[in-house]
């Protein structure tokens, strides 16, 4: 009896005795352990309610027997993609079989495609590595549109080369002009991709062009007491030099260089010590204006502004909070009035001018403010306010040429 009530099971859910030992022993323990009815009861009239009859023997079907609900659950477990799968389409009760568990074979097939595509992705980095060129000894990268072109057209730098990325979007045509007076300077050119020129420039804005070149250099501040053909010419023309006090931070320095070129200073002095030099981010900032524009440089600005008084220019100096100045005059920027060469001296935003530098001056000039301050926000950026104390004082300078 109890051989045949095992052929039938394993008829029914299509096994073959050899398969299902395990299987069978697994469910008589449960079913004794929880003391359940005997585990099959005789075969209803009609077949399985629940779905059609499986197998065959000798071409006679046998219908499966009904099952308790813990052995569904074995029988569930037992036919699940883990173990044995079962043949044809899966009956409505197999929900583990629906909700599809991972059978071992796709999970290892599955698991090897995931070391593919790791593999893959670390290959396409390695090619996304940019290559790295190698810079000549001495040499700077300057980067951006304007400075590459304004070096090159100025030929104050030995040039090396220059790099341009490779492009065929709407500036294609810079690039073209770019190659042209790369040609004219005899200037080798190479067409890179993206990367390297980050590399290059260390990930700052290149918009697409870098040259390599010898760095730019202060001028000696003995050019600068030569007189110019046009002083000699016009020697009632109005002159403004702007002096520089340890101005240290290089996009304030670019700033402050592009609004005196811009404005019409005549020449420009800077501290030798504690003060930034004119790097390729210097010139990034200034638009180029530093690769056009003459920049002295001087190792005792407070003998430098003797000098000059005793020539008979004016030196004005610039300060944020006028109750901090003793015994000199602090006027409005506004209120300003110049008929002499006048020197203009800028202090860093940290300490502004120099104590020893102060008592040099003529006079101090202070921006007013539009409105009741905040402590804390009560000053102006180096650059913005040396934008606003020239346009003040050049202005001037334009209406008396006129």
């Amino acid at each position: 009896m109890e051989q045949a009530l095992k052929s039938g099971v394993w008829r029914a859910v299509g096994l073959s005795p050899a398969s299902c030992g395990r299987w069978w022993w697994g469910l008589r323990y449960r079913s004794t352990r929880e003391q359940r009815p005997p585990p099959f009861a005789p075969p209803a009239a009609g077949g399985d309610e629940e779905g059609p009859a499986r197998g065959g023997d000798g071409g006679r079907q046998l219908p499966p027997p009904a099952l308790p609900e813990a052995s569904r659950a074995v029988t569930r477990s037992r036919t699940s993609p883990e173990g044995l799968a079962p043949q044809g389409q899966p009956r409505p009760w197999h929900k583990s079989y629906e909700r599809g568990a991972r059978p071992a074979a796709p999970g290892s097939r599955e698991l090897w495609g995931s070391d593919e595509g790791d593999s893959s992705k670390a290959r396409k980095r390695q090619e996304q590595k940019p290559v790295l060129i190698e810079r000549t000894k001495g040499s700077e990268i300057l980067f951006g549109i304007a400075p590459c072109s304004l070096a090159l057209s100025q030929s104050r730098r030995d040039m090396f080369r220059l790099f341009l990325k490779e492009s065929s979007g709407p500036r294609r045509l810079i690039m073209s002009e770019f190659v042209l007076q790369a040609m004219a300077r005899g200037v080798p050119v190479h067409h890179v991709k993206g990367r390297e020129l980050n590399a290059l420039c260390r990930g700052r804005v290149h918009q697409g062009v870098c040259l390599e070149a010898t760095p730019l250099r202060f001028k000696s501040l003995e050019e600068a007491e030569k007189p110019d053909v046009g002083d000699e010419e016009n020697p009632k023309q109005q002159l403004i030099w702007l002096v520089l006090e340890k101005i240290q931070d290089p996009m304030n320095l670019g700033a402050l260089l592009r609004s005196a070129y811009f404005l019409g200073v005549d020449r420009v002095v800077t501290s030798q010590r504690n003060s930034c030099p004119l790097t390729p981010t210097v010139s990034k900032a200034s638009s180029g204006a530093v690769e056009v524009l003459d920049v002295y440089s001087t190792d005792d600005i407070q003998s430098f502004l003797k000098a000059k008084t005793a020539e008979g220019w004016e030196v004005v100096g610039t300060v944020t909070k006028p109750e901090e100045v003793e015994n000199i005059p602090v006027i409005s920027c506004l209120e300003f009035r110049w008929s002499k060469p006048v020197i203009i001296v800028i202090g860093n935003e940290g300490d502004g001018l120099s104590l020893e530098t102060q008592l040099l001056c003529h006079r101090m000039l202070a921006i007013p403010p539009g409105r009741a301050l905040h402590p804390g926000i009560e000053s102006l950026n180096v650059s913005v306010a040396t934008g606003i104390f020239l346009h003040s004082i050049c202005s001037q300078k334009l209406r008396h040429s006129d």
